[in-house]
């Protein structure tokens, strides 16, 4: 199937960028651990983040990639590529205008989203300070997302998928060789942040270059239909497309009211769950609405049906097992990966907590990626915008009913539970239209994975109980090693036994792979 190839070259370079991730955060952890400079970096990191994914990944490339590969489809290659090149145009203009603006009034922007930080003055002028040199990111990585929406319509995933390789590796240069140079480590990171966005701009322009779609968008735009009409579905889709975005902004302004520390714990376990919500989420996202898009065009409804049940179907698979193996597992997990320097065992144990609620969601922020293209590739954004609001206000009531007696447990909970409220009322209304009916294929393999899952998850909790608490790093490594490779051990036997999925499937898969990523380099 296309769509599992496409999601295997997204996954696989998505999975490296990841690895460095953690990398990066083991370092950051180490050097800030998670005090008052930690929790003002992150304020600072998450919002261009935050505009990012609502006007970058999210909205725009809902609206734009259908619209940029019916284009190349109908009209050809010069037509899509105009198309692309106005609405860069038009993108650097007011992103660099917000950016502007966002530097000037950024005390204004940060007591909306950091209120809490305004009891502390040092740390209120800190995290405006970082954020102050963060947010051009935004410019950089928007026009990013852009360029990496063209080569996803041109079936090149692989380049976008490699890009946030820079942002890690940039980000731990910084910090290892800017610091002395600067007044905090926050300060170095939040120049490399800035220094990434600009390295991977100039890797996807260099793709489409290769491509044969060289883009010029430092232009005066042009507005034309094909423009109004993106967009005119970009606007609704700020809201729907970025409601986890939006969730998690709510989760920042809770947090910045609780106690010191709970930005960084949040955000320490929230990396963790984005490992698997980042390599299958966005890869399913990414590979499944231009397919969708061209095979509607197309008029081929059944191809578009069996390409959701498959990333369906995908999603469950690798989502489920994550999700309870991260549940079981979350202590060992975060030890081993954060436990050192100037992040000791109260901040591990705070942070593993979130982990767990996080996990909880997992499967719901993945499914959310699955069903929402199904709106977007028939022009439709303003459904998932009704769905998302109703999110958002969920997760912002949930926060406030559970903040108190959970502290920053209950802020990761809520978005758990906001999560699959987004899901459900997404699939509810796909199925309710007919346009998502779970084929017989999915109605056996779902429930099976389900089960494997649960049976894998009761073997870690016991595997953890009999394992000694690993002493240093190392040990520390090895004990969530062991429970790893024996999750995945009984996971894979019990999945096979039960016909939860076809072992030889997947192989094929992995090996037909590698002709289309060359393809797509």
């Amino acid at each position: 199937m296309p769509v599992i190839r496409s999601v295997l070259t997204v996954g696989s370079w998505t999975m490296a960028s990841r690895i460095l991730g953690f990398a990066r955060d083991m370092l950051i952890a180490s050097r800030l651990g998670a005090g008052p400079v930690a929790d003002a970096f992150f304020v600072a990191l998450k919002l261009p983040n935050l505009f990012r994914r609502l006007f970058g990944e999210g909205a725009f490339n809902a609206a734009f990639v259908p619209a940029f590969a019916g284009t190349l489809a109908a009209e050809g290659k010069a037509s899509a590529q105009a198309l692309a090149e106005r609405m860069g145009a038009l993108m650097s203009i007011w992103l660099g205008m917000l950016v502007l603006v966002g530097m000037i009034f950024m005390p204004q922007l940060m007591s909306v989203l950091a209120p809490g930080f305004a009891d502390t003055p040092a740390k209120f002028a800190l995290a405006v300070e970082l954020t102050r040199i963060t947010f051009p990111y935004l410019l950089f990585i928007c026009l990013t997302a852009l360029v990496s929406g063209v080569l996803n319509g041109l079936d090149r995933f692989a380049a976008a998928a490699a890009a946030p390789i820079f942002f890690n590796l940039i980000s731990m240069a910084a910090l290892l060789f800017l610091t002395p140079y600067v007044a905090t480590p926050g300060h170095a990171l939040a120049w490399g942040v800035t220094a990434s966005g600009i390295a991977q701009l100039a890797l996807v322009l260099w793709a489409t270059a290769r491509a044969g779609m060289a883009l010029h968008i430092l232009r005066l735009p042009a507005i034309t239909e094909e423009v109004r009409l993106v967009l005119k579905r970009m606007v609704p889709g700020v809201i729907g497309a970025g409601v986890v975005q939006l969730n998690l902004a709510v989760d920042i302004i809770i947090a910045s009211l609780l106690p010191s520390g709970a930005i960084s714990f949040l955000y320490y376990a929230d990396r963790v769950a984005q490992l698997p919500l980042g390599v299958i989420g966005v890869a399913v996202g990414t590979a499944l609405l231009p397919l969708l898009s061209r095979q509607l065009r197309a008029g081929q409804p059944l191809s578009a049906h069996r390409s959701m049940n498959r990333a369906f179907e995908m999603s469950l698979l690798l989502t489920v097992p994550a999700a309870v193996g991260l549940a079981v597992a979350a202590g060992p997990i975060i030890g081993a990966l954060f436990l050192r320097g100037a992040f000791g065992s109260a901040e591990a144990a705070a942070s593993a907590a979130a982990l767990v609620a996080y996990a909880f969601g997992l499967p719901a922020f993945v499914l959310v990626k699955v069903f929402a293209p199904g709106f977007f590739a028939r022009g439709d954004t303003a459904t998932p915008v009704k769905v998302g609001l109703l999110a958002v206000a969920l997760n912002l009531g949930l926060n406030l009913v559970l903040m108190g007696p959970l502290q920053h447990v209950g802020v990761a909970l809520s978005t758990a539970l906001a999560a699959w409220a987004n899901a459900g009322l997404l699939a509810w209304l796909l199925i309710r239209r007919g346009q998502y009916v779970a084929d017989r294929r999915t109605r056996r393999r779902a429930p099976r994975i389900l089960t494997t899952a649960v049976i894998m998850g009761a073997a870690v909790l016991a595997l953890a109980w009999v394992l000694p608490a690993g002493a240093g790093p190392f040990g520390r490594a090895a004990v969530a090693a062991a429970l790893i490779a024996a999750g995945g051990a009984v996971f894979l036997a019990i999945g096979t036994a039960i016909d939860a999925f076809d072992l030889r499937e997947m192989v094929g898969m992995l090996r037909r792979r590698r002709a289309p990523s060359q393809k797509s380099a």
